[in-house]
């Protein structure tokens, strides 16, 4: 599909100037973090949910908190614990008595799963039934109760945070449930200077607010451009290959042989051609290229490919094995 045929020019320009207003609404909150940002706003505008991973402290929550209002989107956070159960996250329903007739009626209580932006505050502290709760939201777009059907408000956006250094008591999630989540994005420690500017900004003016850059209906409209980027079909059979490259029963590449112990499923496929799709939007341009699917290879496929006993044994990192896959793997 050609995308200036089919889209105004005008408005092209309009999104792209929105964008790059979200950024740096954002920037005006965060200190640093650019690529951490970079990485929230192309999950966003490709539609899909991200997993963000750091030690407490790093700001993750506000990170969330200043997306929803550099978009003008409805926010909610959820602190996940061991005894939340799912009716707290999509909702449940009360008994009501009509004061005229007496007639008692069932109604359904919304949960804090029905808003734009989701923040499921270390989503790994609940148990396994709330995590599927929330998770089948995430892919549905809607909650079933009581045989009825709700949808949930679009655009609807969860981001999902854990914390890599505190297992005990935890409840890890499957793999299958992670393959719902387009990227997983990780939240490292700031550079000296930005830290010094954190310490300095919080400690005097304080924390201000993002302002709206991106109203809901610009969103709708950018994350509909998006899925019509160019992406050439040499590029998408390169995409393909990564991702069964993955496999290794399936690979000629050594190091997924000897240290995977299971790869990416065709999902994975369609998150990096959508991510690769988003970031080159980002960059100013309406095709893909294939700088845009290599750099999208790590926050995609980090949750979703698994290594075996011996690698997690020996301290392999994921993204080493990652990095030999885009290394010998060439564009058809």
């Amino acid at each position: 599909m050609n995308v200036q045929a089919s889209w105004n020019e005008q408005e092209i320009a309009d999104l792209g100037q929105k964008l790059s207003g979200l950024t740096a609404s954002m920037s005006q909150v965060i200190v640093g973090q650019k690529d951490v940002i970079d990485s929230l706003v192309i999950c966003l505008i490709a539609g899909g949910h991200a997993l963000l991973e750091g030690v407490p402290g790093l700001g993750k929550t506000l990170l969330v908190k200043s997306l929803a209002q550099a978009t003008d989107l409805q926010f909610r956070r959820v602190q996940f614990t061991p005894d939340l159960m799912p009716s707290d996250i999509v909702g449940t329903e009360i008994l009501e008595e009509d004061t005229t007739t007496r007639q008692r009626v069932f109604r359904f209580q919304p949960g804090p799963v029905f808003t734009q932006v989701l923040l499921a505050d270390e989503i790994n502290r609940a148990p396994p039934k709330t995590q599927s709760a929330l998770l089948e939201a995430m892919q549905e777009r809607s909650v079933t109760f009581a045989g009825q059907t709700h949808r949930l408000p679009q655009p609807f956006f969860v981001l999902a945070t854990q914390n890599p250094i505190e297992q005990a008591g935890t409840y890890p999630l499957p793999e299958a449930q992670l393959d719902r989540f387009l990227l997983r994005i990780d939240v490292g420690y700031p550079t000296e200077e930005e830290e010094i500017a954190m310490v300095s900004r919080t400690t005097n003016a304080g924390i201000g607010e993002a302002t709206a850059a991106m109203d809901v209906a610009s969103l709708v409209r950018l994350q509909k451009l998006v899925r019509e980027i160019e992406i050439g079909e040499h590029l998408l059979r390169y995409a393909t290959r990564l991702i069964r490259a993955t496999r290794p029963q399936e690979t000629q590449v050594e190091r997924v042989r000897q240290q995977v112990g299971w790869g990416a499923g065709p999902r994975a496929g369609q998150a990096l051609v959508l991510a690769a799709k988003a970031r080159a939007f980002m960059q100013g341009r309406l095709a893909v290229t294939r700088d845009d699917i290599g750099a999208m290879l790590l926050p995609v496929l980090a949750h979703r490919v698994l290594r075996n006993f011996e690698a997690e044994a020996d301290g392999v990192a994921i993204a080493d094995i990652l990095l030999a896959i885009r290394e010998q793997i060439q564009v058809a």
